[in-house]
Order: C-alpha cells, then structure tokens, then sequence
C-alpha cells in the first residue's frame, strides 16, 4: 500500500503554522491586541510587559467590551466582526479585520481574556491553552477588555528558541506601543515594563503627543507638511537636513492611520534630501496618508504591514514634491537665482536663508600644498589656520604611544612596507590635505591618497579591540559630568552594554529613569562632543546588531570607531596628517575599514605620465 503524498494537517499543527506568519516576536502579540483596543473604541490604554514580553504581556481598554459568545468565537480562526462580504474588503477602516489574530496568539500562548459590556452587569473570562479552551467564568470587571497573554512559543520551542535578548525583544515592543501612541493622540496610554512606567502619556493633540514622545529639542527640528489632492492627504512632519540620523527608526508611515512600510514613499522623500545628508544617513519623517480604501490594498501581507496603491507613480510625485517644497521654504535647500539690471552677465548665486556661496570673484580661501592658504582676492598666501575644528585633534585624537615618523623614520621601518607605499630616498615628502577630506601625500614612484576618517575608523577600531582583549582601559576624566536621556528600550540596552562601555574606557553611571552620566571617556574620544558620541554609538551599534550581527564586542567596536574618527571636513595640521598615516600602517589591516570599504589609494606614476601621454 503506497503513502499518500498529499494529506491534510491536523487542526493543531495548521493552527501553529499560520501563527507564525502573524505572531513573530512579543511585539506583534502588542500590536494585534493594540489594534483590536481600538477598534473597539478604546479611550485608555495600559500595556503591561515582562521578561521582553516572553514571560507576560497584558494590555487592558476601556472599549466596547464582548457578549459571551462573540469572546468565545473570537479564539476562532477566521473569525471576525469587520468583515461580513467580500465588498467589504474595498473599503476597511478598521484594524484587526483578518480575524486571526486571537487564534494565532491563543495556539501559541496562554491566554486569558476579561470582558465586559456596559448592559452586562459582569465579565466574561476566557481561558485558551495551546488553541483549546479550557475554562469559562464570569467575574466582576469595569467595561472594557483585558487580555493577558502568558508563556509566548511555549509549545514552539525552535519558535521561542529564536527570541533575540529581553531588552531587543523590548526595543521592538517600544516601537509598537510608541507607533499607536503617535498615530492615536486623543487615546491616553500607560506603558509598563517590568513593574516600571515605561511613558504614561495623557490624552490630547498631535502637538502635545510629539512633544511628550520626543521631547522639545526634536520637535523644533521639524518641519510641517501638508498637501491634498484628488488622490491623497498628506500631513504630517520631515525633519531637517541637520537633524539626521543613523538608522531608520526615525520613519513613521501611517496609512489611513495604520503603521506601514512603503518603498515608494520612502525613496520619493529620501530624493528630497539628496545632497543634503551625508552618506549613510537618514532623513525624520512622520507622514499620515489619507486615501480612499478602495484605491488601496491592505491585505497584501500577513502582518498588514505593507499596502499597495492603485497609483504609486502619482503618490511617488506628490510626495517628493512636497518634501522639496518644504525643504526650500524651511531654507534647507540653496536657489537658483538670476540677477537683473547692470550685473545681469555676473556669475550665477546659489542662495538660500541659511547660506551664501561666493562668486568666482569673491574667492574664498584655497588651501595649497605647503599647507598654507590662498586668498583669492588679495592674491596672499597665507599661514594654515583651523578652519574646520581640527585645533588640538592631534593631542587629542592621535596620542597612541610615541613612534617614528613614516616618512623620517629609520630605514628599516620604512623598507617593512610595501615598495609603493615607501617614501622617496630621502626619507621626507610632501603632504597636504584634499578638500578637507583625502591626505596626498608623495611616495616613492607615485602618489598616496588617504581617506582621513576611514583611516581614523581603522586606528580606533584596532584600538578598541585591543582593550577588549587586554582588559587594560584607559579613561580621561571630564572636568564637567554629562548627562544624557534615553528611551526606555535604549536604556536598558546600555545597562546591558556598561561593561563593554567600561572597557572601551567610557566611565558612565546611571541615574534612573532613563538618564545617564558621563563622568570619562576614552582618550581618544571627540573633545565637547562625549554625550552626541555615546547616542551615537548606541544607534550606530542597534543598526550593526539588526543587519549585521556578529559579536557585542566587535559590533561596538565599529560604532565607537566609526563615531569617534575624524570627519571628512575636519581640517588637519600636516603634524596630524603625519601622526595619522604613521598610525594607519601601524595597524594589522592598513587598506580596509572596519566595514570593508578601501583606505589607501596608490596612483603610480607611470599612470599619471600614461594619462598626460608622456613617453618617457
């Protein structure tokens, strides 16, 4: 008798299948009962969480509140209040509309739920163990719903085995109660972790819920927008040029106030900022799309976190050209400006309220080789001065122990490199500074190009390694303690990253609630600049663990690296250009930084003669 191929799943393995593609982490249990609270007209929150969510998750309402059946049925998969006909698919302003997510949840977990109409004088409580109801009861309880989910994947353990660290799995349940609390302003809502207020936010305007959320130093940084047409409402906020950042975390979308993600919109505002932003960073957006639901599907994917639009080109248009409009007139963007009258021939002006760039006639200063500088309407070569913040960067940034100089050297530490990277015979050369960003220096049979901060990357990488592996730190005590405020989710994250922090040579303590001192810092940290450099590591370092993971030491050590280089557009006296290339070749790995990108670029010069078409 041969085996069937094809057979149909029992009820409790289907049931745990399709719980994965809705509940993947203690978040997205948040996020269900969250969008059920409010769809049942909740006007007060409180989310309650413990061990990242994996021990117990509770979030309790003030809503509408169920009859007994309709709490029973609502464990049932397929089972929904929204939806009645396919019609209705065209026009969904709810959010739980799917129906699965008590199912899912109740396969996976132990549930509890506590509800209670306003024309019953007591609560219904429900009981789902691993998909099965087990108990029925009836108590006191106020109108509203609780929902208390114990024990996540505990019948999944390879599921549960996949949980990333409490305070990880806390960031994402942050992020899920933070994006309800932006998007629903007049919905008052309390968060607990861990027996501790996380926020405990009061109902009121999207002013007032920025604010809260926030804090003023990022609420003045952002920018108004709102536009309407035939197709969409946009409003909402981007946030300037200068206040970029690290990582996506700061991008809110919301569809018809559902959170979503979208590729489209995402690249129509980041073209808004090119040019802008440096490399790698990230524009502040929260936008609120209103759009009609028949121009738009929802129910493209599992978690309802993508949508697709009828007209993506057009939204795609409406979109960017918001964004620039915004930018112009917030004066982030230079204009194009055409002069009149006797000067109408002059050289065209970039302008904007923030900025003016001279004309070829009005010259600004030239830096020239010798590392002085040139002034173009004068016509002087004047001595190097610091124009960019590089005063003290050698004391401060290149103080490893002392070391002969790569070009005055001894002969055979200059022979120990590779033969096109040696300096000339005579054991010094020229070098001077590109643009503020690249050293050049002349070398034997061609010319060295530097990148300067992915040079400095590298140095302080190595560096860092270093003290993690001897255990030996080094800390610079400051003169006045910083103090830095923290989100819940990152807090927790440092409490966890101290000791590492500690090695590195970071002396910080905490405060409570969110807040911690700097009290010392590695010596070779950025001078006036240790709080910006710790939230940035920590940003940095969130990023390295998401896409990127390797070991907690070496992903900190690129973050505090790449944090605490030198920038491209720090001026360098030729003493620290000098101190920087001498500790490159220094290290184990001079031609790549941490993140694989090249530091050294040789031109030889038989390149250079084969370009200018000389022969000899």
């Amino acid at each position: 008798m041969t085996r069937r191929k094809v057979a149909v799943l029992p009820d409790h393995i289907a049931n745990k299948i399709a719980a994965g593609e809705v509940i993947q982490r203690p978040a997205s249990v948040v996020k269900e009962l969250l969008e059920n609270a409010l769809d049942a007209g909740a006007t007060h929150l409180v989310v309650s969480v413990k061990d990242g969510g994996r021990a117990f998750i509770q979030v309790s309402d003030d809503g509408a509140g169920m009859d007994e059946a309709d709490a029973v049925a609502s464990f049932l998969r397929h089972a929904t209040s929204k939806i009645a006909s396919y019609e209705d698919l065209e026009a969904i302003r709810t959010f739980g509309f799917r129906g699965e997510a008590l199912a899912s949840i109740g396969a996976v977990a132990q549930v509890t739920m506590k509800t209670r109409r306003a024309e019953d004088e007591v609560a219904v409580t429900v009981q789902v163990e691993g998909g099965k109801q087990i108990r029925l009861t009836r108590e006191a309880r106020e109108v509203g719903t609780t929902l208390t989910v114990q024990n996540l994947f505990y019948n999944v353990p390879a599921r549960r085995k996949f949980l990333k660290s409490n305070s990880t799995e806390f960031r994402h349940l942050e992020d899920e109660v933070q994006r309800v609390a932006i998007s629903n302003p007049s919905v008052a809502l309390h968060f607990v972790n861990d027996d501790e207020t996380v926020f405990k936010l009061k109902a009121g305007t999207l002013a007032d819920r920025l604010l809260d959320v926030f804090g003023q130093r990022k609420v003045e940084s952002l920018i108004e927008v709102h536009e309407k047409s035939d197709l969409v409402d946009v409003r909402g906020f981007i946030g300037k040029p200068s206040f970029s950042q690290r990582t996506r975390q700061g991008q809110y979308l919301f569809l018809n106030n559902r959170y979503i993600v979208n590729r489209t919109v995402n690249h129509a505002i980041f073209s808004a900022y090119e040019h802008l932003m440096e490399k790698g960073s990230f524009p502040f957006y929260l936008l609120f799309l209103d759009i009609d639901p028949r121009r738009v599907d929802v129910n493209v994917h599992p978690s309802k976190l993508e949508a697709k639009f009828e007209d993506e080109q057009a939204l795609y248009r409406i979109v960017a050209s918001l964004s620039r409009r915004a930018l112009a007139e917030a004066g982030a963007i230079p204009s194009l400006t055409m002069q009149e009258g006797p000067d109408a021939n002059a050289p065209l002006r970039f302008t904007s309220r923030q900025h003016s760039w001279p004309t070829e006639k009005e010259s600004p200063l030239w830096q020239f080789p010798e590392g002085g500088t040139f002034n173009g309407k004068t016509g002087e070569i004047l001595p190097f001065t610091d124009r960019g913040g590089g005063a003290g960067i050698a004391a401060r940034l290149f103080a490893p122990p002392a070391e002969e100089s790569l070009f005055e050297g001894d002969p055979a530490r200059r022979q120990a490199l590779p033969s096109g990277l040696r300096p000339d015979a005579e054991g010094t050369t020229l070098i001077w500074q590109l643009h503020n960003k690249y050293i050049l220096s002349q070398i034997k049979n061609g010319l060295l190009i530097v990148d300067q901060h992915v040079a400095h990357e590298r140095i302080l990488y190595e560096r860092a390694l270093d003290r993690f592996a001897t255990s030996m730190r080094s800390t610079q005590q400051l003169l006045f303690p910083q103090t830095i405020q923290l989100s819940a989710a990152d807090y927790a994250l440092m409490t966890e990253l101290l000791p590492h922090f500690d090695l590195l040579g970071f002396d910080i303590k905490p405060f409570g609630k969110g807040t911690l001192v700097i009290e010392g810092v590695p010596p070779d940290a950025r001078s006036g600049k240790e709080g910006k450099i710790v939230e940035e590591v920590l940003a940095l370092y969130k990023e390295y663990e998401q896409h990127a993971p390797t070991s907690v030491r070496d992903n900190l050590a690129k973050s505090y690296s790449c944090k605490s280089a030198v920038k491209a557009g720090d001026s360098l006296t030729e003493e620290e250009m000098r101190s920087l290339i001498d500790q490159l070749f220094a290290t184990k790995m001079p031609y790549v930084c941490p993140h694989g990108r090249p530091i050294v670029v040789r031109i030889s010069i038989d390149e250079l003669d084969r370009r200018f078409g000389r022969t000899s």
